[in-house]
């Protein structure tokens, strides 16, 4: 999800957009230090996104989040916090083998090593979202391909 996210905003970048990338790396260092992944923790740390995702978005920006939001409720919460109109969920779709394959930071190997707990995918559950705008299947498909669905999506949309 990041390394899409980092595509879809190269893209929108070379087409003179002005964006911010929220994702795990710069928000749980920061605003979300000292948040976990107990499903309470979960909630506020997409809570807060929600809310900086909208302040940047009323700035003029196209904000992009990449996190897991594992329960449908959250993502029903964002989308009523989001500027009437703004929100659009992307889902992608990756099967947990192919996300502790790309495990670049050892999360999920800490997690089935139990060092990590209420981990989603492992001992904690991922909802399935029920209604996103996008869903792409990224599994074989390259992470230029799925940027380039984004942003075509966000254009006929009249996003960007």
């Amino acid at each position: 999800k990041s390394t899409v996210a980092n595509a879809v905003e190269n893209q929108l970048f070379a087409m003179n957009k002005h964006t911010y990338l929220l994702d795990g790396d710069n928000v749980r260092q920061g605003l979300n230090k000292g948040l976990g992944f107990s499903e309470e923790d979960r909630v506020e740390n997409i809570r807060r996104v929600g809310e900086v995702a909208n302040l940047f978005c009323d700035a003029g920006l196209v904000v992009i989040t990449a996190f897991i939001s594992p329960f449908e409720k959250d993502r029903e919460m964002v989308r009523q916090v989001a500027m009437s109109g703004q929100f659009v969920e992307v889902f992608i779709d990756a099967p947990l083998s192919v996300c502790e394959q790309r495990d670049p930071k050892g999360l999920y190997k800490k997690a089935r090593a139990g060092q990590i707990k209420d981990f989603t995918g492992i001992d904690s559950p991922y909802e399935v979202p029920v209604k996103p705008e996008l869903h792409i299947i990224n599994d074989g498909v390259s992470i230029e391909e799925a940027a380039t669905q984004v942003v075509d999506y966000l254009k006929k949309h009249a996003y960007v």
